[in-house]
């Protein structure tokens, strides 16, 4: 009999840690995801990641794998913004090497921790390290008790389930050598700084080739926060939303929403709010299939 893959366990404990015994229909069934779409300058973004995490003197990890340097020490700088926001207790957990990723000794600062922050850079890397391993496993687990994960660039899309731009060659390449994300948000692609590079048409790729999947293009200096199967969107631009099944009346295949606006990621339901200030869905978003190329 062949071994089980090591994911496997992460799937089971995702599944168990659902409320009610539930299985995890889109976002998490417990805790906080935050993702941001790069080139993060408002602070507010950073505030509401402590907040989340139980306020300034919540225990926070900062992963910076992505972006690739040969070392990140304890005293890497680039940790010093979430001092700056306010937080008191922030270490910065790294590897390459999935090995040491999956042992008890190096995965003990996540047992502690209440937020966790992905930096950006190549999602791929974060991938190769940490994909069904301990960390995988002490994420879910930081979210089965209320915890918050939050990421920006590469660090939101690793949230995904699917792993868009994830060659190890080009960030250009949509559906690269790498296609599986940690999986926190499923049956999701993520991509970031969407219209400051003009990347609003290169999710259409993914979402033409994976119907099933929904795309979530995040802006720079933009977020979602999502509990359960909502979200909403904080931060200074937009998130461009990829549904196969909708559409814009007008034809288009994607649409956006702005800071303040919400979505029911079940339904797949883009809310804004009106003069009343009560959410009322988009009007232009009709149900209609994505016409076939």
């Amino acid at each position: 009999m062949k071994p089980l893959p090591k994911l496997i366990p992460v799937l089971v404990l995702a599944f168990f840690l659902a409320p009610d015994g539930s299985a995890q229909t889109v976002g998490p069934a417990h805790g906080t995801l935050l993702l941001a779409g790069g080139g993060v300058r408002d602070p507010t973004i950073y505030e509401r990641f402590i907040a989340l995490a139980g306020g300034p003197d919540a225990p926070i990890v900062v992963i910076p794998t992505a972006g690739g340097a040969d070392d990140y020490g304890p005293d890497w700088p680039g940790a010093r913004i979430f001092e700056r926001a306010g937080a008191t207790h922030v270490a910065v957990l790294h590897t390459y090497d999935p090995r040491v990723a999956d042992t008890d000794a190096f995965v003990a600062p996540l047992r502690r921790a209440r937020g966790v922050w992905f930096t950006g850079g190549r999602q791929w890397r974060l991938a190769d390290a940490y994909l069904g391993t301990k960390v995988h496993e002490e994420l879910w687990r930081l979210l089965a008790r209320g915890g918050v994960i939050g990421g920006s660039s590469a660090g939101a899309t690793i949230q995904g389930a699917y792993l868009a731009r994830g060659d190890t060659q080009t960030n250009t390449v949509m559906m690269g050598d790498h296609e599986e994300g940690l999986g926190f948000l499923k049956n999701t692609a993520v991509d970031q700084h969407v219209l400051r590079r003009n990347r609003h048409f290169d999710l259409l790729e993914i979402i033409e080739a994976r119907p099933e999947l929904l795309g979530l293009g995040l802006d720079e200096d933009t977020a979602i926060v999502v509990r359960g199967d909502h979200f909403e969107v904080i931060g200074r631009h937009y998130v461009a939303v990829y549904d196969h099944a909708r559409m814009l009346d007008s034809g288009g295949p994607f649409y956006f929403l702005a800071p303040g606006d919400t979505f029911d990621l079940a339904t797949r339901t883009a809310y804004r709010p009106g003069e009343d200030g009560a959410p009322a869905p988009f009007d232009r978003v009709v149900d209609h299939p994505w016409p076939n190329h």
